[in-house]
C-alpha cells in the first residue's frame, strides 16, 4: 500500500471565462472559480459548466481538470501577504487559484504522473503538473507569484478523465498507482527553467 493512498474531495468550482486584465492588457480567463454545491457531471472535457478560455492552458483531454491541495491556500495567503497584495488574513477560498478540485490527503511529491484518482464513480488520471502563467500573477496580485509556484512546487496537477460520472463534495478517493517513474514535483522542475529566467 502506499503513503497517502486515499485523500478526499473538500470542495468542487466552476468558471466562466470573463475579462481579465494583465499588465494593462485586457484579456479574457476562466481562473475565477466558484464553488458547486451537490453533484456535478464530469465528462471527458472536464466539469459541466467549467469553461477555459485558452486550451493550450487548460482544457482539453489531457487537461480536463485542475486539481490543488487545499493544504497549499494558507501558504499562498502567506506569499501575498509577505508581498503586499492584500492586507488582510482572510483565508483563500477554494477555487482561487484556479482550482477546480480541492483535494486533502495528496502532494506532488507523493503522486505521479499516470496514477489514478478513484472515485468509485469517476475514474481521473495524474497527466502533468500545473504551470503558471501572467494570469496567474495578475490573479495574485504580486510579479513573482509564477516563481513562488515553481520553486515552492506548490502547483497542484491536471487530470484526465479515464471514466466520467458525477462528482460531490465529500467523496473521498483512492490512489491507484500507474508506472510511478515521475512524480508531479518531479515533472514541474523538468519545466522550471523557462518560468525562472
Amino acid at each position: 500500500m502506499l503513503p497517502h493512498a486515499s485523500g478526499q474531495l473538500l470542495a468542487i468550482q466552476t468558471g466562466q471565462v470573463r475579462p481579465l486584465m494583465v499588465g494593462g492588457r485586457r484579456l479574457v480567463s476562466a481562473i475565477g472559480k466558484t464553488t458547486v454545491s451537490g453533484p456535478i457531471e464530469v465528462g471527458v472535457l472536464g466539469l459541466a459548466g467549467d469553461e477555459q478560455a485558452d486550451l493550450s492552458v487548460h482544457g482539453g483531454l489531457r487537461k480536463a481538470v485542475y486539481a490543488l491541495p487545499s493544504e497549499h491556500l494558507p501558504w499562498w495567503q502567506t506569499q501575498r501577504q509577505a508581498q503586499g497584495a492584500t492586507m488582510f488574513e482572510e483565508a483563500l477560498a477554494p477555487g482561487y487559484l484556479g482550482e477546480n478540485l480541492s483535494l486533502q490527503g495528496v502532494r506532488e511529491q507523493d503522486l505521479y504522473v499516470g496514477d489514478c484518482l478513484d472515485f468509485g464513480d469517476v475514474v481521473l488520471r495524474v497527466t502533468q503538473p500545473r504551470e503558471p502563467c501572467g494570469k496567474f500573477n495578475a490573479v495574485m496580485g504580486y510579479a513573482q507569484a509564477a516563481k513562488d509556484m515553481v520553486q515552492s512546487g506548490r502547483c497542484g496537477f491536471y487530470l484526465a478523465v479515464d471514466q466520467p460520472g458525477r462528482l460531490q463534495a465529500g467523496a473521498s478517493f483512492q490512489i491507484i498507482p500507474g508506472q510511478r517513474s515521475v512524480s508531479v514535483a518531479q515533472a514541474l522542475q523538468h519545466k522550471a527553467w523557462k518560468h525562472l529566467r
